[in-house]
């Protein structure tokens, strides 16, 4: 059977989908194109190491290996976790349909929070008592709407929003394994998330935060939601990460403004400047969202469609396998900045299907990247 999004994963696939994901160069894009062209990942992954060389790859790529990923689902096991794939139950309703979405998660609570309709909430960790007070009841009162309150379990405003939003649902995005308490003083929070609420990550137990991690955590914390609501934020914060990513979402981006003299403040007013929804109760943030709110929920049932996002190129196998001269072609014709997939088919002069296996060949030989469906770069040699 095919393991397309939609499918319920028997344990074998749901394995085969893991090390797919977490073998090395293989990013949620090209985790998708391969499963396009190759019908399962178990048959993805045998195909790898021949991609990988055809591509100019002096050795294989490293496959994560069948042993370490049945720890991995042992490990979320014995924690009460579980490994969800876009479309299965627990996979959140608003994240299966973002550019890019990742293949599988880590979760664990009640898995039908992720069905409901959500609202993110961030800030400062060094939050002002007015911050923490503020965001506490707009959270209580969002909550009462009937959404369910997202955020990174970080100090300060993240903190005060989930602690608001626990009884009426709360989910908690992770930046490493869902073992792994960050910050430390959260560790009763995260336990009551975890009965009470739910915890998501995209990492494997076991995984310890690093920076690189937090905006990867802060992509899906917007993903999930309608919109985001930054109650205070300095000028160079994860929180304006967020509702960057929430903005490039299609999301609602909402900010409360603060003095000008407080320096907590600054990113908030200028996401207000470059327009976002200036907020300070409730209601306000009710009506922000109302139009998007109003809209039929993503398909909440299991996704029938192909696996790659809308507007994406399927990876059908092509009539022909790609030529070096191909490669080089392609090579030449993209730089480190973003170049649209379509542009690339149209200059290369090949089948798209053609220029899509090239594009796979030359990812897993670490040469190119595809940060998102339709975009890719060189990588630096």
């Amino acid at each position: 059977m095919a393991e397309t999004p939609g499918v319920l994963l028997d344990d074998e696939q749901r394995l085969a989908w893991l090390r797919l994901s977490r073998s090395e160069n293989v990013g949620p894009v090209l985790f998708y194109q391969l499963i396009n062209r190759y019908g399962s990942a178990t048959e993805a992954l045998e195909a790898l190491p021949e991609l990988a060389l055809r591509g100019g790859r002096k050795r294989p790529p490293r496959i994560y290996p069948r042993e370490r990923a049945e720890k991995d689902m042992q490990a979320a096991a014995r924690l009460g976790a579980r490994f969800v794939a876009r479309g299965e139950a627990g996979y959140p309703v608003w994240l299966r349909h973002i550019d890019g979405p990742p293949p599988l998660l880590c979760v664990k609570g009640r898995l039908e929070l992720a069905e409901s309709p959500m609202l993110a909430m961030v800030g400062s960790r060094n939050a002002s008592a007015a911050g923490l007070t503020l965001a506490r009841r707009l959270a209580a009162e969002v909550g009462q709407a009937g959404y369910v309150i997202v955020s990174g379990l970080a100090r300060g405003i993240d903190t005060a929003a989930h602690e608001a939003a626990l009884e009426r649902g709360t989910v908690a995005v992770l930046a490493g394994g869902i073992d792994h308490v960050y910050p430390k003083e959260n560790a009763a929070l995260m336990a009551q998330i975890g009965e009470k609420g739910l915890l998501i990550t995209e990492m494997t137990p076991g995984t310890v935060p690093r920076a690189e991690f937090f905006p990867r955590r802060n992509r899906l914390v917007s993903g999930m939601a309608l919109g985001v609501v930054v109650v205070e934020a300095a000028m160079r914060s994860g929180s304006l990460i967020t509702a960057r990513f929430a903005a490039e979402q299609g999301r609602e981006v909402m900010a409360v403004p603060g003095s000008p003299l407080d320096p907590r403040a600054a990113g908030t007013l200028k996401l207000l400047r470059e327009g976002a929804t200036l907020v300070t109760s409730g209601r306000d943030i009710l009506e922000a969202i109302a139009p998007l709110a109003s809209r039929p929920l993503p398909d909440a049932r299991p996704l029938r469609d192909t696996p790659v996002p809308e507007g994406g190129h399927a990876a059908a196998p092509p009539e022909e396998e790609p030529s070096g001269d191909l490669r080089q072609r392609v090579l030449s014709l993209l730089g480190p900045g973003e170049t649209e997939l379509d542009d690339l088919i149209r200059e290369a002069g090949a089948p798209p299907g053609l220029v899509i296996a090239t594009i796979m060949e030359l990812e897993l030989a670490g040469l190119v990247h595809q940060p998102l469906p339709g975009r890719i770069a060189r990588l630096s040699a």
